[in-house]
């Protein structure tokens, strides 16, 4: 099976298990991914076979939706690789790829590093900031049923990993315990050009926030 049908047919499979998946992390997250991993790569030395199949299945099962099972992505995305005779190192690259992507709290060391895990991560961090990652955030926090921000709760930026994954703390929260941080945390120049933009627009939307929740004209 050639790679571009093999492509395709990562995309029918995402689209197929994500399709209920909440407004976050469904396909249209996954495909804004792709085509952020599109304009990355154009400056970066990859594979972009493994890039394109990497961030197709990054979120097949995030573990926010699986009671915090870590597991079940890499494996599912194994077994959906085998099953259309994708080669067994692509395979392996992918896979470790879905295991290391994600921020957990920030505070953790890659356990593995590759030229295309840094293009998928800053697609998928990018996706994180500006105005399309000011509406994630409030609808997972809606989703979750989160408050939007109470005054009387500080964020809280010594999180270990255990505790970022069941933070129920006010969605305004986020912005600094995850958001705000993602600028620093890029790998790649383009991921850092455009991640500053998406920075500095949420800047000016919590200062506009705030005037608002204070009842400044």
């Amino acid at each position: 099976m050639k790679q571009k049908e093999q492509i395709e047919k990562t995309i029918s499979f995402v689209k197929k298990t994500l399709a209920n998946a909440e407004g976050g992390h469904d396909w249209f997250h996954t495909q804004r991914v792709l085509n952020n991993c599109s304009l990355i790569s154009k400056n970066e030395e990859v594979d972009t076979f493994v890039v394109s199949l990497g961030a197709l299945l990054h979120d097949i099962a995030d573990s926010k939706f699986t009671k915090g099972d870590e597991t079940i992505g890499p494996k599912l995305a194994r077994e959906f690789l085998t099953s259309i005779q994708v080669d067994l190192d692509t395979i392996n690259h992918v896979v470790l790829i879905i295991k290391n992507i994600s921020f957990k709290g920030g505070n953790l060391t890659q356990e593995f590093q590759s030229p295309e895990l840094d293009v998928i991560q800053d697609a998928d961090r990018l996706d994180a900031l500006g105005a399309i990652g000011i509406a994630r955030t409030f609808n997972y926090g809606g989703f979750k049923n989160r408050a939007l921000y109470n005054p009387e709760i500080e964020p809280n930026l010594n999180m270990n990993k255990e505790e970022y994954k069941s933070s129920t703390a006010p969605t305004i929260n986020h912005f600094y315990e995850k958001l705000l941080l993602l600028k620093d945390r890029m790998n790649t120049k383009t991921g850092k050009e455009i991640a500053a933009k998406r920075h500095d627009f949420m800047l000016q939307y919590l200062e506009q926030f705030y005037a608002e929740w204070e009842g400044i004209k």
